[in-house]
């Protein structure tokens, strides 16, 4: 098997492997836990070709994708927008916005070439934080990677889903 990741930008083909993943990869998070109408309005508001395209020129936004056996599996945004949590206020700091991958490719090899990507590509930051809706099973592989919960409460986005942050801490933004 061949695992791969790799920045991605907003070329045709670009753009279609970001919008075909993030359509799909959102209907196997959400399915369970949102009510239909909810979770398609939803990613129609998100991601939608416009929005996609908008989000992928932003140079706030990087976007990764890893490969397996030249088949895209996954992403991750990594952006410098977003409420940060209270331990990295005034510290510079990176948000991977979003990072997931395709149930069809349960190898932890994937998981750990995409996140060690992120990783990598934010090095120079003090600290890189996630939000993420409290029941997400990738929380566990997070903290497995040296991010820490952190107490505070927060809501995912326009979901009406309680979520957590969690913080990784880069050698420069210790606490």
């Amino acid at each position: 098997m061949d695992i791969i990741t790799k920045f991605i930008i907003a070329t045709d083909e670009g753009k279609g492997v970001i919008l075909s993943l993030t359509r799909e990869l959102a209907k196997e998070k959400f399915s369970s836990i949102l009510e239909q109408k909810i979770l398609e309005e939803y990613i129609d508001k998100h991601f939608n070709k416009k929005q996609l395209v908008a989000e992928m020129n932003d140079l706030s936004n990087q976007w990764l994708v890893v490969y397996v056996d030249n088949n895209p599996a996954g992403y991750a945004k990594i952006t410098s927008k977003g409420e940060k949590p209270r331990s990295l206020e005034n510290k510079r700091a990176a948000r991977i916005a979003d990072l997931a991958i395709l149930t069809k490719y349960p190898e932890v090899e994937v998981k750990h070439s995409l996140l060690d990507k992120c990783l990598l590509v934010c090095k120079h930051h003090e600290g890189i934080w996630i939000n993420e809706y409290a029941a997400n099973p990738l929380i566990d592989f997070f903290e497995s990677k040296g991010f820490e919960r952190q107490p505070e409460a927060s809501r995912l986005d326009d979901l009406a889903l309680p979520s957590v942050y969690l913080v990784y801490f880069n050698d420069t933004g210790k606490k």
